[in-house]
């Protein structure tokens, strides 16, 4: 991403531009700049009681070197353009992000000394400056830093200041330019071993087609002809019926689906920070999405609020293509700014799922009541296959070595969601999500085989 402007200091017109001009380049005095005027004054006052005019000749001089700095300063003509650049755009939670920043000297007079400041979020860490020496007519100068955040979210930097200053540091003034470019932090994601899911094939399949036309010349579903289609595709018993070049379709594999459900309500979790169960889902979600979408499979991203990632079709992004990237990317974006709902069920989320054509069904749950935990169990009835990690918020929210709940409500509801036919694991605090895949994968199996069904398939 690159980001540019051309800064240049500009002066007022007329009376009320000059008075204004005039309290900018007076608030712009250093420190020092003020000290100078202040001595000056107190010595020109002394020499006027005292009668000194030597003590007056240098109270002037102390007085006047402070507001000549202001002036020229205030007066100066730097043309200068500046453009940021990310590398990366978007950067894991926890990973570093260089900024690379570019001071372009447009103007036909080589600069004085320059400070360059951008601005930041203070998430991302310190505010950096630079100090840029003389840059010669048509120079340019390449600065960078590192930003870096463990809480994923989008994060504006800018715009550029720059600070001119004089010689002897008397007085300094600040110019921004206007735009501005955004780091976004997504989710961590993890890696997650291959392994055989309910109901799938590996994306397309290891061979398995579906024909949309049947056998026989009467059953074919045809279609227009289209510049380049295959001659010898050519129906022609239907394009005598309908007067125009008809083809028959071919056969076309049948992709697998896999969705994705994240519970984002604020009331099933507690805590925060990059550590709290809630981030932990989101950040198994992400790694959930990359690892199907990598498989091939056409892949949904869904909420308890039944909103999905903008721009996703009914079928979901599809994987093993060039947009998977894209898709991808899109994922990690809503993903990166995935907040606390207001909402207290599910049933949002159920409606939108479409009875037994949703393919796997991967879902992270919070703290579940009964009603929740009812209508979560009714999904089952909606996938081909459900696997279901649910996180204690009570467990996540204690120390690490902290009582246990007596209650165990946790319990019951694996149960619930067992019993209407989910692979149902808990969550501990910590849990490494590849081992709870390969657990699950291992569950799953075992379910099957002894119910003497087909298996991870």
């Amino acid at each position: 991403m690159t980001a540019g402007g051309t800064g240049q200091p500009s002066t007022g017109h007329g009376e009320k531009g000059e008075k204004g001009g005039a309290r900018t380049a007076l608030a712009g005095l250093t420190t020092r700049g003020r000290s100078f005027l202040a001595a000056g004054i107190a010595a020109a006052i002394c020499a006027y009681v005292l009668g000194q005019p030597d003590l007056l000749r240098v109270g002037l001089l102390l007085a006047a070197l402070p507001l000549i700095c202001a002036a020229v300063v205030y007066r100066t003509r730097y043309r200068v353009a500046g453009s940021r650049r990310l590398s990366p755009a978007r950067v894991p939670a926890g990973s570093e992000a260089r900024v690379h920043l570019r001071m372009d000297n447009v103007s036909r007079l080589p600069t004085g000394l320059l400070m360059l400041q951008d601005r930041v979020p203070y998430v991302l860490g310190p505010r950096p400056r630079f100090v840029l020496d003389r840059v010669e007519a048509g120079g340019r100068r390449e600065v960078s830093y590192r930003v870096r955040s463990d809480l994923r979210g989008r994060y504006p930097l800018g715009p550029l200041q720059l600070r001119l200053s004089d010689p002897f540091g008397m007085c300094e003034l600040t110019r921004a330019f206007s735009t501005y470019d955004t780091l976004t932090v997504i989710p961590r994601v993890e890696p997650l071993p291959p392994v055989r899911l309910s109901g799938e094939a590996k994306g397309y399949g290891d061979g398995r087609l579906r024909a949309l036309a049947l056998a026989g010349e009467d059953d074919v579903i045809p279609r227009g002809y289209r510049y380049g289609d295959d001659l010898r595709r050519v129906h022609w018993r239907l394009t005598a019926r309908y007067g125009e070049l008809m083809v028959r379709r071919e056969e076309q594999p049948q992709r697998s689906r896999c969705t994705v459900l994240l519970d984002t309500r604020g009331l099933s979790y507690q805590g925060a920070g990059p550590d709290s169960a809630f981030e932990w889902a989101v950040s198994g979600a992400a790694s959930v999405l990359v690892h199907m979408l990598e498989r091939g499979f056409s892949v949904r991203l869904l909420t308890d609020t039944g909103n999905s990632v903008p721009g996703e079709g009914s079928d979901g992004f599809a994987g093993a293509s060039q947009e998977s990237a894209d898709a991808a990317g899109l994922m990690m974006d809503t993903l990166a700014v995935v907040d606390h709902s207001d909402g207290t069920g599910l049933s949002r989320a159920y409606d939108v799922l479409r009875g037994g054509n949703e393919g796997l069904l991967v879902a992270f749950l919070g703290d579940l009541d009964e009603e929740p935990a009812a209508v979560a169990a009714k999904m089952r009835q909606r996938s081909g296959g459900a696997v279901a990690f649910l996180l204690d918020g009570d467990s996540w929210a204690r120390e690490p070595n902290g009582a246990s709940d007596p209650m165990n409500r946790q319990e019951e509801r694996l149960r619930m969601l067992r019993e209407a036919g989910w692979t149902a694991l808990s969550v501990p605090r910590g849990a490494p999500l590849n081992e709870l895949w390969r657990q699950a994968d291992r569950e799953r199996a075992g379910v099957m085989t002894t119910s003497g069904g087909e298996g991870w398939s």
